[in-house]
C-alpha cells in the first residue's frame, strides 16, 4: 500500500489508507513492525489506519508493517507493507543574510555586476526553491539574474549629471505551494566620482 502523501500539518486521527485482508474468518488488523515513533494506529476490525500524533517531516517516509490474523488462531496470519510519505509545507519565506546592503559603483563602469545576493529558505524541494527579482529598477539601470541572485547594472552611469545614489529593492522568492512566499533586501548603491 502506497497511499497519497500527507501534508506535513496532518491533523491526529485522518484517515490514511484502508487494508483489507481477503479471508473467510474474521481477523484482527495490527501495526507489526515498521512505525517504531507511533504516527499511526490501525482499527482492529475495519483495517483503517490513521494518524495517531502530528508528523515530523524529518522521520518519513515510514515503512511500516500491517498485520490481519485469524481471530481464533494467532498462527495464522499475513503481513502488508504500507509506506507513508509526508509534503513539506511552505513554512519559511526567503531570508536575506541582512536586508540593507551598500555597495560602490565607479562612474562610467561599462554594464557590470554589483553583487550576488544569496537568500536562505529552510524549507526543502520546490518550497525551498528560489528565484531572484527586482521590486524597483530605476528606468532599467539595474537588473538581477533571477537564479544566481546577481545585480548588475545594465549601463554607465554618470556622477555629475544623475543621482550619486540609488536604493534597488531586491526579493528572493519561493516556489511554495500554497502560496509563494518572499524576502526582501534593499541595496543602497553608491556612484562614486
Amino acid at each position: 500500500y502506497h497511499p497519497a502523501p500527507l501534508p506535513e500539518k496532518t491533523p491526529t486521527d485522518t484517515f490514511v489508507v484502508e487494508i483489507s485482508a481477503l479471508y473467510k474468518l474474521p481477523v484482527n488488523y495490527s501495526i507489526s513492525s515498521g512505525d517504531e515513533k507511533g504516527y499511526f494506529i490501525v482499527h482492529s476490525s475495519n483495517g483503517i489506519v490513521r494518524t495517531s500524533k502530528n508528523l515530523e517531516l524529518e522521520d518519513f517516509p515510514v515503512n511500516f508493517k500491517v498485520r490481519a490474523t485469524d481471530s481464533s488462531n494467532a498462527a495464522i496470519f499475513n503481513e502488508v507493507e504500507v509506506k507513508v510519505e509526508v509534503i513539506d509545507e511552505n513554512d519559511f519565506p526567503p531570508v536575506f543574510p541582512s536586508s540593507l546592503l551598500e555597495e560602490t559603483l565607479p562612474e562610467n563602469s561599462p554594464a557590470t555586476e554589483i553583487v550576488q545576493l544569496k537568500a536562505q529558505d529552510n524549507d526543502t524541494g520546490r518550497n525551498g526553491f528560489l528565484t531572484y527579482g527586482i521590486l524597483n529598477g530605476h528606468g532599467l539601470k539595474f537588473g538581477i539574474n533571477e537564479t544566481t541572485g546577481i545585480l548588475y547594472s545594465t549601463a554607465p552611469f554618470d556622477y555629475e549629471e544623475e543621482p550619486t545614489e540609488y536604493r534597488v529593492v531586491v526579493y528572493a522568492e519561493d516556489d511554495g505551494i500554497p502560496e509563494k512566499k518572499r524576502g526582501y533586501c534593499t541595496v543602497v548603491i553608491k556612484i562614486t566620482d
